[in-house]
């Protein structure tokens, strides 16, 4: 799980898309406590962070060399202000990894359209992040791209891009719809596709920003015979919008709201990127913070005792037996493939055994890394997982039974 940060000009302007020409002045958040945000999200259970570096008004969070439209030129810190440096300093002082989203499409900038001329900006500006702020866990892109100041639509050279980054950061992850690393899931409901394959046909999305019906369905469930290995990642916010705004602070996603999310994104294979935006004094707000925590202490207690921890396991061609050492009442059932093996189960159920009989409990498509079913309330001390279709040889890693809190 990652925690999002959309942050910049928008959050003072109230807008989503901001024009890029937003005064640099609007940007002040005097209260700017980067440590919160990192607390917030450790609370909440996540293990890394990624800010909006820079998004499509073109204003930088840094003090970019490239460009006089940043924090250097606002109020921020008196104009020595880096909100870049306090946010991977801060994730690190919390035990978190760092990542950074830098957006190709930039309204302010007044190459933009002029594709080589821009893709030179837009890679010195990748560069500075690249190379100022240590090590990244993930860039983040996003495919849009509009007409520039000058009335072209721009080239972006996403080869170059990417090279920049394996040059820069070996072992930073890049997401895109088109990877090279993770994939985007094709929505932004924050559930991935069922089934979920990693693997993907790269000629079917061959470039961020591609559309129609069939590099949606690309995107939502892979392609089991696909080339390349792209896991999905489900991006979605707590809030209706990406960017803070005071109207919403009533619609804050619940815990039980953020624990579905987890079921179908983490529980379909696939990683989840929760946006929690800061507010304009630059602080997470206190009704997000709250169910942020209620999320991270329900998600620990639900999964906190595995039922089938001292189980005996029996494996054989068709799936997986699990004896328990008594009689054991759960509602959830966790299976992980062994991943590094490859992903290879396309359908599975599982039983209970009733002494006369095994009665089915549920069914489902894909595992992968990891797969969350939801059953109603059973007690057995026996259960079954058979894989009713796999590609080869199915290999679970993991059988684990949980009874979710009242």
């Amino acid at each position: 799980m990652g925690m999002f940060l959309h942050f910049g000009v928008n959050t003072f302007t109230d807008r989503e898309w901001g024009l890029g020409t937003e005064a640099e002045s609007l940007f002040n958040p005097t209260a700017l406590d980067a440590r919160q945000w990192a607390r917030s999200a450790r609370a909440g259970g996540f293990r890394r962070m990624i800010l909006t570096a820079k998004h499509h008004d073109g204003f930088c969070l840094w003090p970019s060399a490239a460009t006089s439209h940043s924090v250097k030129s606002s109020p921020f810190r008196g104009g020595q202000g880096d909100v870049v440096r306090e946010f991977v300093d801060a994730a690190r002082a919390e035990g978190l990894e760092p990542g950074l989203y830098l957006s190709p499409w930039d309204r302010h900038e007044p190459s933009y359209g002029d594709s080589p001329r821009y893709n030179d900006f837009y890679c010195a500006q990748l560069t500075e992040l690249l190379t100022r702020y240590g090590p990244l866990v993930e860039i983040w892109f996003d495919g849009a791209n509009g007409e520039g100041p000058n009335g072209k639509k721009q080239t972006y050279d996403w080869d170059r891009y990417h090279q920049l980054i394996r040059q820069h950061q070996p072992r930073a992850l890049i997401f895109s719809d088109a990877g090279p690393d993770i994939r985007w899931v094709g929505s932004e409901d924050g559930s991935a596709g069922d089934p979920n394959w990693c693997a993907v046909d790269p000629a079917v999305v061959p470039y961020p920003g591609a559309g129609g019906d069939a590099v949606t369905a690309e995107l939502q469930h892979g392609d089991p015979h696909g080339s390349v290995w792209r896991p999905g990642e489900a991006d979605v916010s707590i809030r209706p919008g990406w960017f803070w705004h005071p109207a919403e602070d009533a619609q804050v996603k619940s815990p039980t709201n953020l624990l579905d999310l987890y079921v179908s994104s983490v529980g379909r294979n696939a990683g989840l990127l929760l946006n929690v935006p800061p507010n304009r004094d630059g602080l997470l707000s206190a009704g997000d913070v709250a169910n942020l925590t209620a999320f991270g202490a329900r998600r620990s207690a639900w999964f906190s005792r595995n039922l089938a921890a001292s189980a005996f396991v029996r494996h054989d061609a068709s799936g997986v037996m699990v004896t328990l050492t008594g009689l054991a009442r759960f509602d959830t059932v966790v299976l992980r493939e062994e991943i590094a093996r490859g992903q290879r189960v396309e359908r599975f159920t599982l039983e209970t055994d009733e002494g006369s009989r095994w009665r089915t409990i549920g069914t489902g498509t894909t595992i992968g890394a990891k797969r969350i079913v939801r059953v109603n309330p059973v007690t057995a001390d026996r259960v079954r997982v058979s894989m009713t279709s796999s590609l080869g040889r199915p290999s679970l890693a993991e059988v684990a039974l949980y009874r979710s809190p009242a």
